[in-house]
């Protein structure tokens, strides 16, 4: 079933679990992840962005028809809009919530530029995340994870402006592989916890290891987000494979495989395996029956 983002973050927030924000960007994976959550009996949250797809107005539709066969809550987000036209790409195209990034601009015109897309969103029932602070990328570590650290002082000043229904926070990850040991700042996400009363979201998952987002999840992340490691557990799982000869056939399988066993992993560090409510008719064998059938 396809919910809300206050109604999967809120959830997670009441009960102390985090949820896996699944890199998604074509049927394949989009499958994959939700047949995991099903087995795992979790959330599970598809993130798509501007970069992964131009074909975005149809598949939001596959997502949707997925999302509505699926035992589990199953969330859509469009992620990273850096300016107007992609916040409103994906508002077009469908999409549940959309991320408003504007971290990289000084604080008023964050604020200023995310108030007026929440007002937006809001308005056709699509919940809204921002970022306060900046996530930077891992292959600059040395600086990024260090600075633009998020204020929390200012992230209720933020909340307050903006009407945010999540923020990402910067305490210490990065985006992409690491160049260096990423270090996290549990005591400032302590701070933000107690005094920010919207959900918390943490960018940079991939590499950031399993010890500290289980950690982030019980002090009060409510949704990681991950892409880099989907990505590599595919590539992992094609070279212990191996594609030699006729092994070329099971190119595809394989890397669902690997996808798989990686959300499957995800659900149990991010806490929120067997989190999953309402259950109905599954994406398994018999669902998929009835779903070709339907269509």
């Amino acid at each position: 079933m396809l919910v809300s983002l206050s109604e999967m973050l809120g959830r997670a927030k009441a009960e102390g679990y985090g949820i896996p924000a699944i890199s998604a960007a074509n049927e394949m994976t989009l499958r994959a992840c939700i047949e995991a959550a099903e087995k795992a009996e979790s959330p599970v949250i598809i993130l798509t962005g501007y970069y992964q797809t131009d074909a975005v107005n149809y598949y939001t539709r596959i997502i949707e028809d997925f999302a509505r066969m699926a035992s589990v809550p199953v969330m859509a987000m469009w992620d990273h809009s850096s300016n107007f036209k992609e916040s409103i790409r994906g508002i077009r195209a469908g999409f549940s919530s959309i991320m408003v990034d504007r971290s990289s601009l000084p604080y008023e015109e964050n604020a200023a530029q995310v108030k007026e897309m929440v007002r937006i969103a809001h308005a056709v029932d699509i919940g809204v995340e921002a970022e306060l602070g900046h996530v930077g990328t891992g292959m600059n570590y040395a600086v990024d994870g260090f600075s633009a650290l998020t204020v929390p002082d200012e992230a209720v000043r933020f909340i307050k402006e903006t009407g945010a229904d999540c923020l990402a926070v910067a305490i210490g990850t990065a985006h992409g592989v690491y160049k260096g040991e990423p270090k996290l700042r549990f005591d400032l996400l302590q701070e933000l916890a107690e005094k920010v009363p919207v959900p918390l979201v943490l960018h940079g998952g991939s590499g950031t290891g399993d010890e500290n987002i289980s950690k982030a999840c019980r002090m009060g992340i409510t949704k990681v987000n991950v892409a880099n490691e989907l990505m590599r557990a595919c590539y992992d799982a094609l070279q212990a494979d191996g594609m030699e000869g006729n092994n070329i056939y099971k190119f595809w399988p394989v890397m669902e495989k690997g996808y798989k066993a990686k959300c499957a992993h995800l659900f149990e560090v991010c806490g929120c395996a067997g989190k999953a409510w309402q259950a109905r008719q599954c994406l398994t064998a018999k669902s998929q029956a009835a779903f070709k059938k339907e269509a």
